[in-house]
């Protein structure tokens, strides 16, 4: 063999090498992402849309150097429980929690495999992290809401419903009681009765809603968790039917016909979580990544379930809407 021949063909050899180690070697990732909603749920797509996004700006293809393994349990906490315990039992590489709930299902399968959490209440006052800053353990995340934002649920009710004296809490039963003494503190400041409706199920929430409906100057407040949400329509229909003033945590009620949110987009959290997974997947600690808060809100108004309701949306809470569905 001529000699530059040689040099070329080991050179090429060479620098081939390191491409065919790597394919040899590179280990195909396992994910495992639990959600409380109906994968059938319009939300549910938007919020797999956002995740995946960032997946080939982060160099991973599915199929090859990773895999995806989605779970969903719309509002049934043993279902939840169920599909948490399977996933931890296939040992995927790290697991992504959507709620309060799921996480809660998940953290009580693992302590080990870790898992980055999206639509958390307040991490740190519930002991889900020791810090916002230093998560600790095997979990870190992105917050939504802390008890504070009460204060402004509140005000968004009296404004869009001055008649309203007494607003009950729709809530988790399981979940969110941190949220129940800042009501309290702060409803007087706006002439307005905390209630508490705690609920397990679709059976419990029409009952409470029902029950408390027939009160005079009623309105509601419900609070962020994944049963909720993916009742939410039989919330909104309830709403409707019985002539609730309601305040929501989130768009996709008003979307849905529900009559004014105030809180985060829950989709924009899915595109950075996978930017977390990925630092994890890297070498990257949970304990060491602080959890994030969110930074933006949004107001949302839905004209026409106000006209339905007989109600006069002031011009300045207009002015301040986000966005007006009429």
């Amino acid at each position: 063999m001529r000699r530059r021949a040689f040099i070329t063909l080991f050179g090429g050899a060479a620098a081939a090498w390191p491409f065919a180690a790597h394919a040899q070697s590179e280990r195909v990732r396992r994910v495992g992402v639990l959600m409380g909603i109906a994968a059938d749920d319009s939300e549910a797509q938007l919020r797999r849309k956002a995740f995946e996004s960032a997946w080939s700006d982060l160099g991973w293809v599915a199929g090859r150097n990773i895999t995806v393994d989605y779970r969903w349990a719309p509002g049934d906490q043993n279902a939840i429980r169920k599909h948490a315990a399977e996933l931890v039992a296939s040992s995927p590489d790290i697991i992504l929690a959507a709620g309060t709930p799921v996480l809660a299902a998940v953290r009580e399968a693992t302590q080990s495999i870790p898992i980055v959490f999206v639509g958390i209440s307040d991490p740190e006052g519930t002991g889900v992290v020791a810090s916002l800053a230093r998560p600790g353990g095997n979990i870190t995340g992105f917050a939504n809401f802390e008890p504070a934002i009460s204060g402004k649920w509140l005000q968004a009710l009296k404004e869009i419903a001055p008649h309203v004296t007494h607003a009950g809490i729709l809530r988790n039963a399981n979940a969110l009681a941190t949220f129940l003494p800042i009501f309290h503190k702060l409803g007087p400041a706006f002439g307005i009765e905390p209630m508490d409706l705690g609920v397990r199920n679709a059976a419990e929430l029409e009952r409470a809603i029902r029950a408390h409906a027939t009160q005079p100057n009623f309105g509601l407040i419900v609070l962020p968790d994944p049963m909720l949400a993916a009742m939410r329509r039989l919330n909104v229909e309830l709403a409707a039917t019985l002539r609730i003033p309601t305040v929501y945590p989130l768009r996709l009620y008003v979307v849905d016909g529900g009559l004014i949110a105030y809180g985060i987009n829950m989709t924009d959290q899915f595109r950075p979580a996978a930017f977390y997974i990925d630092r994890i997947l890297k070498g990257a600690k949970p304990s060491d990544l602080p959890v994030q808060a969110p930074t933006k809100f949004e107001m949302v108004i839905n004209l026409k379930t106000a006209k339905a309701l007989g109600l006069a949306v002031p011009l300045s809470l207009l002015g301040r809407a986000d966005e007006v569905i009429e």
